[in-house]
């Protein structure tokens, strides 16, 4: 495909993290753009704003005339998007090009010098460390992201067309559809065991990903990989030692194949994140860039939003928000908030995401909760699915092992928060929770006009 005989791209599900960012890059290349999604959202909101036409009802007769000419119009969908979906079924009966995320992807970064970041945990902070480390050094790499960063405030970090940074997403094996010139793979824990069954067909997939990768593959040791390793406190390729807090930010020592430097900083909580980092640093210093240039742009990188954002941050309350969504996440997000809080109590909200990830990992789910002080457990989070019969929040719920512990409604989250000694909360998961804690956000600051919005 010559993208260069596109002259309108029409998305459906255009609010979708990837999918948006996908819309931006092409709507700031002088194609015009257009799109369906189910619900209005800060992202949608954001994308009106360019130049996006958008609407939030499955039907025809709303798209765009100039979007029905099938000359020079590309489709683009994403995998969540039902088969039946009236617009998708439009196009595809009158012979449109329509291509999912992953493959328009494919073809926007085939022709460019590509670093591609992979896991099934930590791909999203990593590659907006990498691409802003790539920014900040002035490669004019043109980065996709799969969360909104905050020193861009976006998923899109737009150069140029010659070197690209890709998060390579796992699910429906979308990541088959790139050809990174230098890869990492982050964590190849079970996840989306609706679409791969087994954690072995899962392995294949990230086994199959990193044949694709022509030039350089960098794993997290002890993966099933072969390739540079990078560890924190052992032996690897790529090491960070002598880790040290000052002043709420991680100062540690790195080592490379190429390079030492000590005294380096980095911002972001969590020993999760450290390791995030250091996988970025080993895709920028393969790339070509010098360990001090990448150490220097590290310290100025400020996170993701949904990655262990604080809403509110005062003496005594914090709130913090994170995507978390498989047991693993969560228990990154109880050892940092336990580091940088030891003596505080911690109430977590937690919106659980899919049955079947529920279903699959359903004491793995139990035990992670259970290192809160307290919890508040929401229903189930559909996405994409229908209900399975006998999962739901109530059977996790019986699992926990906490003596404050509750079932409860959205609505009535807010009163729980205040009625809570907790004076430490993190509202956990990846569905519309994340509206829920604007929110709550909001009503709290109003009561608390001292409160330190972060």
């Amino acid at each position: 495909m010559d993208l260069k005989n596109i002259h309108r791209v029409y998305f459906i599900g255009v609010g979708g993290i990837g999918m948006s960012a996908i819309a931006r890059y092409f709507c700031e290349n002088g194609k015009q753009v257009a799109g369906y999604d189910k619900t209005p959202s800060e992202i949608t909101d954001t994308l009106i704003l360019i130049g996006v036409q958008i609407h939030f009802e499955d039907n025809v007769a709303l798209i765009p005339e100039d979007f029905k000419k099938k000359e020079g119009t590309l489709i683009v969908y994403t995998p969540a998007v039902p088969a039946n979906h009236k617009e998708l079924k439009f196009f595809q009966i009158n012979g449109f090009v329509t291509l999912k995320r992953a493959q328009i992807l494919g073809e926007i970064t085939k022709n460019t010098y590509c670093l591609g970041v992979a896991g099934t945990h930590g791909k999203t902070t990593t590659s907006s460390i990498l691409g802003h480390i790539m920014n900040v050094c002035g490669t004019e790499a043109t980065a996709f992201l799969g969360g909104i960063t905050e020193n861009y405030d976006s998923n899109l970090i737009l150069g140029q067309d010659k070197v690209s940074v890709v998060e390579a997403d796992e699910f429906d094996r979308s990541f088959l559809q790139l050809s990174p010139n230098i890869a990492c793979v982050t964590s190849m824990d079970a996840d989306h065991l609706d679409i791969y069954g087994e954690k072995e067909a899962l392995e294949t997939s990230f086994k199959e990903f990193s044949s694709k990768v022509s030039d350089t593959l960098i794993v997290s040791k002890g993966l099933p990989l072969e390739g540079l390793t990078y560890a924190i406190d052992e032996e690897a390729d790529y090491m960070i030692t002598n880790v040290v807090v000052e002043k709420g930010a991680y100062v540690f020592d790195v080592k490379t194949p190429k390079a030492k430097l000590e005294g380096v900083g980095f911002g972001l909580p969590g020993r999760h994140n450290l390791s995030n980092a250091l996988a970025a640093i080993a895709l920028a210093e393969q790339y070509g860039l010098s360990l001090p240039e990448i150490a220097k742009a590290l310290t100025t990188f400020l996170g993701v939003k949904r990655r262990f954002s604080y809403k509110i941050k005062e003496e005594n309350f914090v709130l913090i928000d994170d995507y978390a969504h498989h047991p693993t996440e969560i228990n990154a997000v109880v050892d940092a908030v336990r580091e940088l809080y030891p003596a505080k109590e911690v109430l977590a909200v937690f919106q659980p995401h899919l049955y079947s990830r529920t279903r699959d990992f359903i004491d793995e789910f139990a035990t992670s909760l259970s290192r809160f002080d307290e919890l508040l457990l929401l229903d189930i989070y559909p996405a994409r699915e229908l209900p399975i019969e006998g999962v739901d929040s109530n059977w996790l719920l019986n699992k926990i092992k906490l003596d404050k512990k509750q079932l409860i409604a959205k609505e009535d989250v807010l009163k729980a928060i205040r009625k809570s000694n907790a004076t430490v909360v993190v509202m956990i998961g990846a569905g519309d929770i994340g509206v829920l804690i604007e929110k709550v956000k909001s009503t709290l600051l109003i009561n608390n006009s001292n409160t330190e919005i972060i």
